[in-house]
């Protein structure tokens, strides 16, 4: 059984992450997200559990997906799940820089490989960055985001997030 594992804050969860997902359930027999606490980035939107329930509930039509939160190292997550692969997304050449020094210390780490898949150009431009800002100051973001992802943001921000 091929296995792959797709880490990321995912906050919010987004079409971009959805499409990477979406994707990786036609390589892998099984895709499992896993959803970090990153404490590089400021604080989060949404905790934990309510990512898992996002997400969750933003890929219930992949049957092959299971979600899992994860807290400490991803080669220690790879090895609990069997991951036969790490999947990451890009958007662009930027991504790239940093996702493969951090592919090359997780397979000297562990021996797994990572597999990357580019974005397509509709969701190219998408961060979960961006969409908080966006969210918090008003904008629109349901065209990027799931829907139960836009039901949140609009219950957290008010006439700004749908």
């Amino acid at each position: 059984m091929t296995i792959g594992l797709i880490p990321g804050s995912f906050d919010p969860f987004h079409n971009g992450h959805l499409e990477v997902v979406e994707r990786a359930s036609h390589i892998f027999d099984e895709v499992v997200v896993a959803a970090i606490r990153n404490p590089q980035k400021s604080e989060a939107l949404f905790d934990l559990d309510e990512r898992r329930e996002m997400i969750a509930e933003s890929c219930a039509h992949i049957p092959s997906v299971r979600i899992v939160s994860i807290s400490t190292l991803l080669v220690n997550v790879a090895r609990d799940v069997n991951a036969t692969a790490i999947v990451k997304g890009l958007r662009a050449v930027s991504d790239f820089e940093n996702e493969l020094q951090m592919a090359q210390m997780n397979r000297s780490l562990s021996g797994v490989e990572t597999l990357f898949i580019p974005s397509s150009s509709d969701h190219s431009f998408i961060a979960s960055r961006l969409l908080r800002e966006v969210a918090r100051f008003g904008g629109d973001v349901t065209p990027f985001v799931p829907p139960p992802v836009a039901k949140r943001l609009a219950a957290m921000y008010p006439g700004g997030a749908s």
